[in-house]
């Protein structure tokens, strides 16, 4: 048997990790500025994520969720209180597709409505409903495209209250800041009319924080910022550190009903304790204040280049948009020094590292993308 072909692959096989830095088969050392597509939030093999998870797989790694598991109200306790959100109610899955998928279920279940609006650029995962509000025709098999889905663009308040106002939207669903779109932000304006557009209509307000939350923003999440609260809110990637785990908080006017949510596998106890781990370092180290302090100096430096034709994000969410395409760019990165980046489309690099970037680390990296510029 051979693996399936779907990825295009840089001829790198990485074996070791450790901190924002990651080492390939062949002892060479990069520094990555990427996390695993936004997924490393408090860095490679953390000793006290893995000596947790160590400890939490000699005991018990997994038991059905047909039983009390503590280690779920301990982390639905700590997410609450460190996201501010101690009143909302904690569902754990697997992964930010598996996040969005359910908590566009729970949106129809509770008004009876089929319709959603997503945005322009928009990427919510590959699983049936949503990868149909992604925006992207390439990834969306006939199967999947049921129309359920009106694309509007990105902080058009006009266009999204003429859409609202026919009363038949089940839901909206956005990310805090689009990271495949190419870091485009939701503005405050646009946030705080959208919030009062559903209050109006009673459609769910779901904010996709998945690549966008946990910190990376500088704030535990990115629609923070607008000053407004979601109906439901989705996580994944930086929860569990590389460990799958997705999450959805749901807000108190939602009423639990047994049958309609389930999984076999989500917010087992190793992936629970991963994800405690991760708060744990988060809170001790101070991440999301040290993501908001690096990730301002980056901005900052990297809005002085001149070969950068914009430079726009929040935090450790960062991306650089070039007049020419950057594949070459990326390539000469990761080749010549030995950068780990990601790409938004053709023109776009995104920076997504750890939220324990350093400010030496960062202006290594700014030394590093000069060489190649």
């Amino acid at each position: 048997m051979t693996l399936f072909d779907v990825y295009p692959l840089f001829d790198i096989a990485i074996v070791k990790g450790q901190g924002c830095h990651v080492w390939d088969d062949k002892g060479t050392e990069y520094l990555d500025l990427y996390g695993g597509h936004a997924v490393i939030s408090i860095g490679h093999a953390h000793p006290h994520y893995v000596e947790m998870i160590s400890r939490q797989v000699a005991t018990l790694g997994f038991y059905s969720n047909s039983v009390i598991n503590p280690l779920q109200q301990e982390l639905a306790k700590r997410l609450g209180q460190a996201s501010g959100y101690d009143d909302y109610a904690l569902f754990l899955i697997n992964s930010g597709a598996e996040a969005n998928e359910n908590a566009l279920k729970l949106a129809s279940f509770t008004n009876g409505r089929t319709r959603v609006v997503s945005f322009q650029k928009a990427f919510h995962g590959r699983t049936s409903l949503a990868v149909e509000a992604t925006d992207n025709p390439k990834i969306i098999a006939p199967i999947n495209a049921n129309g359920h889905i009106t694309y509007l663009p990105l902080n058009d308040v006009e266009a999204m209250q003429q859409e609202l106002a026919k009363g038949d939207v089940c839901a909206v669903i956005l990310e805090g800041i689009q990271g495949v779109g190419g870091i485009q932000i939701p503005t405050d304006e646009f946030m705080q009319a959208l919030r009062t557009a559903c209050d109006a209509t009673g459609t769910v307000l779901i904010l996709d924080e998945i690549q966008s939350g946990y910190g990376r923003s500088g704030r535990f999440f990115a629609h923070q910022y607008s000053g407004i609260r979601p109906d439901i809110i989705t996580v994944a990637k930086g929860i569990g550190n590389g460990f799958p785990m997705g999450g959805v908080l749901i807000s108190p006017k939602f009423t639990p009903v047994y049958g309609q949510l389930g999984t076999t596998f989500g917010g087992n106890h190793l992936a629970c304790a991963a994800a405690l781990a991760v708060l744990d370092v988060m809170e001790q180290e101070q991440l999301v204040e040290n993501a908001a302090k690096v990730g301002n100096y980056l901005l900052s430096e990297l809005q002085q280049l001149p070969q950068i034709k914009q430079v726009r994000g929040r935090g450790l969410m960062i991306g650089m948009e070039f007049a020419e395409p950057i594949k070459q760019l990326r390539l000469r990165l990761l080749k010549e020094q030995h950068v780990f980046t990601g790409v938004s489309g053709t023109h776009v690099i995104r920076l997504l590292p750890p939220l324990c970037l350093t400010q030496a680390q960062a202006e290594e990296f700014l030394h590093r993308l000069k060489a190649v510029l």
